[in-house]
């Protein structure tokens, strides 16, 4: 095998055979394979396309380019439950997610990331908790999962390195928005991390990198496919990010959201959210006979105050200041807050997501590159929401800032992400979809 007769044999509408594709992520990730053969043959991808075949082949050659993870030595006889949330604006649901599960008896150990552009990250909004720390060796890794049942940890340099050769190269040749491609990055660093079974949020509207539902569902049913084709449990909940999830964006303000969720105190649609992907994580994972059953377990943890126990222990594993989670409102907070007043009386019919999230990476709250310092304090927290009636002058927002300068250049921005109208709005649902196997469908 040569790498230009796999490039000619894509570019013209063959499908690659498993020994091919091997041969091609093998070679570019020991660098026998240069860019511009790999640029080319991701271009040809992107126009040619892949079958569900060819795309769980590419994944399971992207997953074995480096360490894969195996917990069932840790707990023999589990199975190990991952969650993937596309990414949006507000999306704290691992910081809640993950102790339901755990308090429910079902391990989690999670590979996490870190934000970019609109979108924020798991490990940036811990990381708010003083001392809590991400890196973590394998060994830790392993005792706390055994100890606690849950670990949140950053991606390994290792775990699926021919992602990132690829992802640089999709980021500067325009062939990141194509499905195959996105499928096999989010599902190969799963594989990867030893998931025997996995649930996927999957974000579709303005706040999301998938625009529209019906690109959302192709998306979510490609993944399930890969799932399916290499033994493992998949199941896709479409969820609606035309407005922020929850009411806080940025860092410390999303923990505080995520606490009180956990103490059931959390806004409608974020606890909806949170309480649906719990559910099916316990479903996927043969802990529930069905939803319905699944939900009560996720209530009773809550109710009981055990996942809020299990956040806590979870915290101070990883080096964190427990305190901070019994006391949320010690956590950073920023110096200046100013409410955005809404222009006009009437309905909200609109929150512009994507807007809101680029005021706070604009506040200091997120990235424009990798590498960007963060201020976990800064960010928006929402007074209205699609749906609700507002008068003139109240508040739409509060704008968290560390000056009065940083505050005041982003509120007319804030004012104009919302669309209010004088005829009344519905609110909006916050799952939209739900993709499951026929291996797994119940």
């Amino acid at each position: 095998m040569n790498p230009v007769d796999i490039i000619v044999k894509k570019r013209d509408g063959g499908e690659l055979t498993r020994q091919e594709l091997d041969f091609f992520i093998h070679g570019l990730t020991a660098g026998a394979i240069p860019d511009y053969q790999a640029a080319a043959w991701l271009m040809a991808i992107y126009f040619r396309g892949m079958t569900d075949q060819e795309t769980t082949d590419l994944t399971l050659a992207m997953a074995a380019s480096g360490d894969q993870l195996d917990l069932h030595d840790v707990l023999p006889g589990a199975v190990i439950v991952d969650k993937h949330s596309s990414g949006g604006v507000g999306d704290k649901t691992t910081l809640a997610v993950g102790p339901i599960a755990a308090a429910c008896g079902l391990p989690v150990g999670k590979m996490s990331g870190r934000g970019l552009s609109f979108s924020g990250g798991t490990i940036d909004k811990l990381e708010s908790i003083a001392g809590w720390s991400a890196e973590i060796s394998e060994e830790h890794f392993r005792r706390q999962l055994r100890a606690i049942g849950l670990v949140i940890a950053a991606q390994t340099a290792n775990l699926a390195p021919a992602d990132k050769l690829l992802y640089a190269l999709r980021d500067v040749t325009g062939t990141v928005p194509s499905l195959p491609l996105i499928a096999a990055s989010i599902m190969s660093k799963k594989l990867a991390a030893g998931a025997d079974a996995i649930v996927l949020d999957v974000k579709c509207g303005r706040g999301a990198f998938m625009a529209t539902l019906a690109d959302a569902q192709a998306l979510a049913r490609q993944m399930v496919a890969i799932g399916v084709l290499a033994g493992r449990k998949v199941t896709a909940l479409i969820t609606q990010m035309e407005q922020p999830l929850g009411l806080a964006v940025g860092n410390a303000l999303e923990v505080q959201e995520a606490i009180a969720t956990l103490h059931g105190a959390g806004p409608a649609d974020f606890q909806e959210l949170v309480e649906a992907v719990a559910g099916e994580m316990l479903l996927i994972a043969g802990a529930a006979d069905d939803l319905a059953a699944a939900r009560a377990q996720v209530s009773a943890v809550i109710a009981e105050g055990r996942a809020f126990d299990k956040l806590r222990a979870f915290v101070a594993s990883q080096g964190g200041d427990a305190a901070l989670v019994d006391h949320p409102e010690r956590l950073p907070s920023a110096p200046v807050q100013m409410r955005v007043p809404a222009p006009a009386s009437g309905y909200v019919h609109a929150i512009d997501a994507r807007e809101v999230g680029l005021v706070t990476v604009d506040l200091g709250g997120g990235r424009l590159k990798k590498g960007d310092p963060i201020d976990p304090a800064v960010g928006v927290l929402l007074a209205a929401k699609v749906g609700d009636q507002i008068a003139a002058g109240e508040t739409l927002c509060t704008i968290h800032a560390s000056s009065e300068t940083a505050a005041a250049a982003v509120s007319a921005r804030l004012q104009a992400a919302y669309t209010i109208d004088a005829t009344p709005a519905a609110s909006l649902p916050i799952v939209l979809d739900r993709i499951v196997s026929t291996a797994n469908k119940t």
